[in-house]
């Protein structure tokens, strides 16, 4: 009977407690997609972009073409975690941090230095480190509030899913936020963050203009502050220095009538240096593979992956010729230095922050092997 009596006084206290205390409705969470980071006037501004999971899911239920609210809380504070904190007396709603994707930095923040700004966003236990990060010279709430095509959410942008258009146009690689800390901390490896812009021109939905995210260029940095930005244009060169690039479009010849279209994949990028009087010299060796995406005129293979040759040696050295100018190592020529010879490397930056110069760069030496010619076999002659 005693036991009988235990049992059910267990039993009525066991159906009082609640599962999780501390659980939360899903729909009654604010989920933040993504993070912009600002400076001015001494204080640091925040953007969060928060979003109904609801309406972005992918399901049955959900319209295609169906305007997708956004949502943007702003923060002000003189440090990032008050700033971001400073959003909380508003939200109504618990903030979730935990599903952030990407973090977008204003070029004023860039100038100020991005570091202690990244790591203190950091201490937020949710946020992961592997996000992407952008650098930025639009106003960061335009940046939010791009839509992808057909009206989807931001989550189908090149913000968020950058890959997509990597494998199809492969030019500037996107960047996750501890491989960019990492680069600023590692004196031998140049930084490079993508930059986000807005492109009004190229879409429209019936007769109305539609923008569209877009990488432009990128930002190179001395430390964690920024030192230059160079357009996409600019960065033709740099582009063959990257082992993940999926495919590249050029025209040969560059300069005058088209000959053909070729798309560039696979490069394998090596430099090598001598160390001579204190001054170091580099030789570019880039081996690519090749096919052939269109032709405007009968050639010869060889011919063909000649011009794409001069096309590709024409670019980096208008690359390097740029870097040297703004005193940024675009090519990358330094890390091997560093890499190999880390102590001739500390001891020729003892005097100098720079050590390249127009004469830095010996030889590029470029191999275009064109492995497919696709439908125009009949046109194109081995010799």
């Amino acid at each position: 009977m005693i036991k009988h009596g235990l049992k059910t006084i267990c039993l009525i206290c066991l159906l009082s407690l609640s599962g999780c205390w501390n659980s939360k409705d899903i729909q009654n969470l604010d989920y933040v997609t993504a993070i912009g980071l600002d400076y001015l006037n001494g204080k640091y501004i925040t953007y969060v972009q928060v979003l109904n999971f609801t309406n972005v899911g992918r399901s049955e239920t959900v319209e295609v073409g169906k305007i997708v609210p956004i949502w943007i809380g702003r923060g002000e504070g003189k440090t990032v975690s008050q700033s971001l904190s400073s959003i909380y007396s508003t939200s109504q709603m618990r903030i979730f941090w935990g599903h952030v994707k990407s973090i977008v930095c204003s070029e004023n923040l860039l100038k100020h230095g991005v570091e202690e700004a990244y790591n203190a966003m950091n201490r937020f236990g949710e946020v992961r480190y592997n996000i992407l990060i952008y650098g930025t010279k639009e106003n960061l709430e335009d940046i939010f509030v791009q839509k992808s095509i057909f009206n989807l959410s931001p989550l189908d942008t090149i913000m968020f899913t950058p890959e997509q258009i990597y494998a199809q146009r492969s030019s500037i690689l996107s960047i996750s936020g501890n491989r960019f800390i990492a680069e600023i901390n590692e004196p031998g490896e140049p930084a490079m963050l993508p930059s986000l812009s807005i492109n009004r021109r190229v879409w429209k939905e019936d007769k109305k203009n539609k923008s569209m995210l877009q990488i432009d260029g990128a930002y190179f940095f001395h430390g964690d502050k920024m030192a230059a930005w160079l357009s996409e244009a600019e960065l033709a060169g740099a582009r063959w220095t990257q082992k993940q690039l999926k495919r590249s479009l050029i025209n040969v010849p560059a300069e005058g009538p088209t000959i053909a279209s070729i798309v560039l994949i696979n490069p394998k990028y090596k430099v090598d240096f001598v160390i001579k009087n204190g001054e170091v010299l580099f030789d570019i060796h880039l081996k690519l593979d090749a096919t052939l995406d269109e032709m405007e005129e009968d050639s010869s293979i060889r011919k063909l992956e000649q011009l794409a040759e001069t096309v590709v040696k024409d670019e980096i050295m208008s690359c390097f010729r740029l870097g040297i100018d703004r005193k940024i190592d675009v090519l990358r020529l330094e890390e091997a230095l560093y890499r190999n010879r880390p102590k001739q490397w500390h001891a020729l930056h003892k005097d100098k922050k720079y050590i390249l110069n127009h004469d830095s760069l010996k030889s590029i030496n470029v191999k275009v092997n064109l492995i497919n010619s696709g439908k125009y076999k009949g046109r194109v002659t081995k010799s």
